[in-house]
């Protein structure tokens, strides 16, 4: 079964939203709610991947998944 979260880049950052993708992915400069409580300006870049994940959206999709993070 599949998470009910998605990952997606924006704001510098790469956060997870549980916003539905639309087919085709969220278009550039979509608004989107993360799992962190930031509303976010959707990135679709290929540097925007690369990006550090946030870390109030990685707890809250760990949390989801019912999967600890594990330690450094």
């Amino acid at each position: 079964m599949p998470h009910p979260f998605r990952w997606q880049p924006g704001e510098g950052q790469r956060h997870a939203t549980l916003k539905p993708r639309p087919k085709g992915g969220f278009p550039d400069d979509a608004q989107i709610e993360a799992l962190c409580g930031s509303r976010i300006t959707v990135d679709n870049s290929d540097v925007a991947w690369l990006w550090t994940t946030c870390p109030e959206c990685n707890k809250g999709a760990h949390e989801l998944a019912g999967t600890p993070i594990v330690p450094r």
